[in-house]
């Protein structure tokens, strides 16, 4: 009995420190391959043969269940303090998601890696891109980036983090493909501009999501709050789609 407690304890620790739930993580990965270019559309197929962009997004939350991948467990966050820089926290042993990102980007660009290496670090980049853009994936110290913000969503119980990774977009009622096909087509501009940002922009760029975010009266929220900052949420996974795209077209089509 004790094990079964414990079991699903860790099952609950696991899915309230998820980034935008499979629905949210896929759709970026849909928008991704929207955006690559033929090169790198081809050397993709090679490494994941059947396998889309949009289905190995949520690999990296799968292996939560495997033990040989424990170390990747701070590999989707980081804290920030509010008004601090990345700079003053990298040496921070846990929250890793900006230092991995960077560190994947060059892996994969060397061409010194093993088949399944190549494989994993590519579903592990599309992945840790949407996390980061998910704005309590770079949390403020304190909260475990708004798991510990209890709140009513819809009078249900709930907590901050879940709210931005899932509670607002299940209740759209759209899958993946919706959630993607509804987003707005970027012009070739606006692709340009967020594609030329860097992973420590993405981090800055949640951080400035987070007075809205925090923005919970007595934490009864549902549509005002959705109403409120859905946008934001839609613009962060179209965001992640187009830089994920941007990303793999620098790695593997040139």
């Amino acid at each position: 009995m004790k094990k079964l407690v414990l079991v699903l304890f860790s099952c609950l620790l696991m899915v309230e420190s998820f980034g935008w739930g499979s629905t949210g993580h896929r759709a970026t990965g849909l928008i991704a391959e929207q955006y690559l270019n033929a090169k790198a559309r081809k050397k993709i197929k090679q490494i994941l043969g059947q396998e889309s962009l949009a289905m190995v997004s949520t690999w990296m939350d799968e292996i939560r269940s495997d033990s040989t991948y424990n170390y990747t467990t701070d590999w989707h966050w980081t804290t920030i303090p509010d008004g601090g820089k990345y700079e003053d926290v990298e040496a921070n042993p846990d929250g890793k998601v900006v230092m991995m990102i960077e560190k994947f980007i060059k892996e994969l660009k060397s061409g010194k890696l093993t088949s399944k290496e190549q494989a994993e670090y590519l579903k592990m980049l599309v992945h840790m891109v949407g996390d980061i853009h998910q704005p309590l994936h770079v949390g403020k110290p304190g909260d475990r980036g708004g798991n510990d913000v209890k709140v009513k969503w819809a009078g249900n119980d709930s907590n901050l983090h879940r709210v931005w990774d899932s509670d607002m977009i299940e209740d759209t009622n759209l899958s993946y493909t919706e959630l993607a096909q509804s987003l707005a087509k970027p012009d070739a501009a606006i692709i340009k501009k967020w594609q030329q940002t860097s992973v420590r922009d993405w981090a800055k760029e949640s951080m400035t999501l987070r007075p809205a975010l925090y923005n919970i009266g007595k934490g009864s929220l549902g549509y005002r709050y959705s109403y409120v900052n859905m946008p934001s949420v839609r613009e962060r996974i179209l965001q992640a789609g187009v830089r994920i795209a941007g990303l793999l077209n620098r790695i593997y089509g040139k």
